[in-house]
């Protein structure tokens, strides 16, 4: 399918501060983005999709989030009419419309409904969409600067024998409920656990420990994030260990430090968990180390991709 004509250079940001979306093939204002009540992607969860950012004008690691929005297409037995090249440049142009140098970019596949409204997903007309937003973070800039509080949920993050975790989807409810066991306990978010009683993962986010200087994840019951894979990338060149593995509640508490990982703020400090410092406190030197390489990776041409402006 051929793509509508996008001539435009980077626009004013404050002519559309919502941000573009694209869908139903042509390009719109975030307010004017609509999906049907009917689309089962709303009615049923039956989606998937996946999140870029931008920073400074360059998309971040954008190849290895394609690989994974396509690999999940793929899982779910959805179609979309575009292929990489086609979807590249539509995150061109939904970020260069909306001018915006830092951004927040999603793109989705529903799974769409049938004329007839019939159940079987097989006669759903696959349908995709994607939008560039103001670059948005897990952590506030406070946060960001004296460590997010965190507290463990007793709710069970639905396991991997129901839904392959290596699709990016929509199943929130768990980690809502999460939220608000947080919420009640004074944290500001929440880490939900597997269905061995260990640590998983939290709302849209990964978690590492570190322990005398080894740094380890979860490694089952969690989406298997890029900025997460990000992390084991950045460890390797700074000479960290970093492996995936089970964590059990007890052994995150006595982390001496414990970071987490999401694209929408990239590897952010954790300080408190359960009401209890986490180590001594403060900002960790493995998290420091982390998160400053990662942020210069961002003027890497190897990780960073330049938005085209025209």
């Amino acid at each position: 399918m051929p793509l509508p004509q996008v001539t435009q250079t980077y626009r004013d940001p404050h002519r559309y501060p919502m941000g573009i979306a694209f869908l139903d093939d042509q390009y719109v204002p975030m307010d004017q983005a609509k999906v049907s009540v009917l689309d089962y992607g709303f009615l049923h969860s039956d989606a998937t999709y996946d999140v870029v950012h931008v920073w400074q004008g360059a998309f971040f690691r954008l190849d290895l989030h394609l690989d994974r929005f396509f690999a999940g297409l793929e899982k779910l037995h959805m179609s979309i009419a575009y292929d990489r090249t086609a979807v590249t440049e539509i995150l061109q142009n939904c970020v260069a419309l909306s001018g915006h140098q830092d951004a927040y970019v999603e793109l989705i596949c529903t799974r769409g409904n049938s004329p007839d409204f019939s159940r079987d997903p097989r006669n759903a007309v696959n349908r995709f969409m994607a939008f560039a937003i103001p670059f948005g973070s897990v952590a506030n800039k406070t946060q960001m600067e004296r460590g997010l509080h965190l507290a463990i949920s007793d709710r069970v993050r639905i396991p991997s024998s129901s839904v392959d975790p290596s699709i990016k989807n929509y199943h929130w409810l768990d980690l809502v409920q999460g939220l608000y066991d947080a919420y009640e306990k004074g944290a500001e978010t929440t880490l939900l656990i597997n269905n061995q009683g260990n640590i998983a993962e939290g709302p849209g986010f990964n978690v590492f420990a570190v322990k005398d200087g080894f740094v380890t994840t979860p490694d089952s019951g969690v989406l298997l994030g890029i900025t997460r894979q990000t992390v084991f990338d950045l460890c390797a060149e700074l000479g960290i260990t970093c492996e995936a593995t089970q964590i059990s509640r007890d052994e995150l508490i006595a982390a001496d430090e414990i970071f987490i990982s999401s694209t929408a703020g990239g590897v952010m400090p954790v300080t408190r968990l359960n009401n209890a410092a986490v180590g001594d406190g403060q900002l960790g030197l493995v998290y420091r180390q982390v998160h400053q390489l990662y942020w210069d990776k961002h003027k890497d041409p190897a990780w960073a991709l330049p938005v085209k402006c025209s």
